[in-house]
């Protein structure tokens, strides 16, 4: 019963000193110099009892690692003493506190090295315990603050404190902790799913933050241009908006920055990027439309969608120096790109179409014949047009004025596949004159135009002298360059432009579809190009009363 009590009072005795050396050893970097030598002895306290619990009867658990215990806590003290303030107070509340912690965490290692372990054996390790204890508890005190960072600026702080300032030569590589630290790890102790949760966070706002400059650049786009509809910018003659160099600054900036965080991170945060920006088109697609469709169809609404082709078309451009990074997110951001583009030039051929479909239809009717004013409001629409597509990038807009030519060209000559005229009293030259004029106009227009279609030049030619020649029975010998090289030029055409030209019936007009025949056959339809197809899908008028007792023939 004896021994028990006195057992008892000696585990008693033993946890309270225990505790009492606890306290010490905590408040030991906190305590005027003169009570540090209050470590002399409690260093050989631990080494004694450590001794006795190896022996018979010694008292459990190590006393060593009990010191540790207490070492950590007297940083864990140090680290959560360092000022904090409230985000709503400072917005750099985070980036002050991470320096504040930096100077603290330099100013304890500092002294542990000068001061604080020459009180201990050289066994204790008493510098290295302290440089493991600020990375382990460093790391829990930064785990418990991710939940308040929610800024990208804050994220980004937290991102390069952890990867790049806490082992750098301002905190653990600092030179006044030299050589001592040559021999210690400087990487904070961190779990690994902390890590990649940060870096994830980080990418997800880089996302959230290119969504909100977008809708603001949409924003200003509106405030700026389409609210007092304002003419856009051009830049050596071109129409473009500030916005792609904006947006690719944006980018770039996250890049650059993010290279210093780690290079490794570039490639997640340019995805980012690009998915951010992959909704970009179709939203401000939407805007644009809600704001400036009722200006349809002034010459500023045509100003506008070239504007928008054009900077669309510089943004995917800019984004191309991202490929090599990532290939499938850039891809999917150039299909939405290349999606509104298209709308857009739709929007303008429509648009053009609607202009001078009048006036194509009076081409090659009565009128037509005695008068200009249809021919030159539609070469007057053609200039306008011009004049615009000098202010549109290529290749748009070689491929819009390629596909606006093909258009007029054929409404033009399928005016003659629709029988509303036939020249009567040797009006055929006149009218094969004013077709050939006109042609050549049309033609030299869509030249300056760059547009692509230069096959389609002879055509007016080649029917001009069918219509023109005098001698009927010499028609047939104008036959053979216009089937050579417009192979898809059927008989019903043949028969609407002899219509026209006041050939209706009679053993010329048998003779000349005969030698057609003929011709077809010898040059066949081997040669036609899928991509000059021009009276493949012109419509004929059909004159009943003209083909119905000429034999069928293609």
């Amino acid at each position: 019963m004896e021994l028990a009590k006195k057992e008892k009072d000696l585990i008693l005795l033993y946890t309270d000193l225990r505790k009492k050396i606890c306290t010490i050893v905590c408040d030991s970097n906190s305590l005027p110099a003169r009570n540090k030598a209050l470590l002399v002895h409690v260093a050989r306290i631990i080494q004694e009892e450590d001794k006795r619990a190896e022996e018979p009867g010694g008292l459990p658990d190590s006393w060593l690692e009990a010191w540790k215990e207490a070492v950590s806590e007297g940083v864990q003290v140090k680290v959560n003493s360092v000022h904090l303030d409230r985000k709503e107070q400072n917005v750099s509340w985070l980036a002050v506190h991470l320096g504040l912690l930096g100077k603290t965490i330099v100013e304890d290692l500092e002294n542990v090295k000068q001061d604080l372990r020459w009180s201990y054996p050289p066994s204790f390790k008493v510098f290295s315990t302290y440089v493991k204890s600020y990375h382990r508890n460093v790391g829990q005190h930064l785990k418990k603050l991710e939940p308040e960072v929610t800024d990208r600026k804050d994220l980004y702080a937290l991102l390069d404190w952890i990867l790049n300032r806490y082992k750098s030569e301002k905190i653990m590589g600092s030179f006044s902790l030299q050589p001592d630290m040559a021999e210690e790890s400087a990487d904070l102790q961190l779990e690994e799913s902390f890590a990649k949760q940060l870096l994830e966070k980080y990418c997800s706002k880089v996302k959230e933050d290119m969504s909100a400059a977008l809708d603001r650049l949409i924003e200003l786009e509106y405030e700026n241009v389409w609210k007092d509809k304002r003419e856009p910018q051009k830049e050596d003659n071109i129409l473009i908006s500030p916005f792609p160099m904006d947006i690719w600054t944006n980018v770039q900036a996250n890049v650059v920055n993010t290279q210093k965080l780690d290079p490794e991170l570039v490639k997640k945060v340019i995805a980012s990027s690009l998915e951010g920006l992959k909704s970009f088109p179709r939203r401000f697609e939407t805007q644009f439309r809600s704001h400036c469709s009722a200006l349809q169809p002034q010459p500023l609404w045509k100003e506008y969608q070239i504007t928008y082709i054009n900077s669309f078309a510089a943004l995917q451009q800019h984004m191309e120096g991202y490929r090599e990074s990532c290939p499938n997110e850039l891809e999917g951001f150039k299909r939405e790109v290349k999606g509104l583009i298209v709308r857009l030039m739709e929007s303008l051929e429509e648009q053009f179409k609607d202009d001078v479909k009048a006036f194509l239809r009076r081409m090659m009717t009565r009128k037509w014949l005695t008068n200009e004013d249809d021919f030159k409001h539609l070469y007057n629409q053609i200039m306008l047009l011009s004049q615009h597509c000098v202010s549109m990038t290529p290749p748009y807009v070689q491929e819009f004025a390629s596909r606006l030519h093909y258009h007029v060209a054929k409404e033009y000559i399928g005016q003659l596949m629709k029988n509303n005229y036939s020249c009567k009293n040797r009006k055929h030259q006149k009218a094969a004159t004013k077709i050939h004029q006109q042609w050549n106009q049309l033609s030299y227009l869509f030249d300056d135009m760059k547009s692509s279609h230069e096959w389609l030049h002879h055509v007016g030619d080649y029917l001009s002298n069918i219509i023109g020649e005098n001698n009927k029975t010499d028609i047939k010998n104008h036959l053979h360059p216009l089937v050579k090289h417009y192979p898809d030029f059927s008989r019903k055409h043949l028969v609407a432009v002899l219509y026209f030209r006041g050939l209706q019936r009679g053993r010329e007009h048998h003779l000349i579809l005969q030698q057609f025949t003929t011709l077809k056959k010898e040059v066949g339809s081997s040669s036609t190009d899928s991509s000059q197809v021009f009276f493949g899908d012109m419509q004929v008028t059909t004159n009943t009363s003209c083909l119905s007792k000429l034999p069928f023939c293609r």
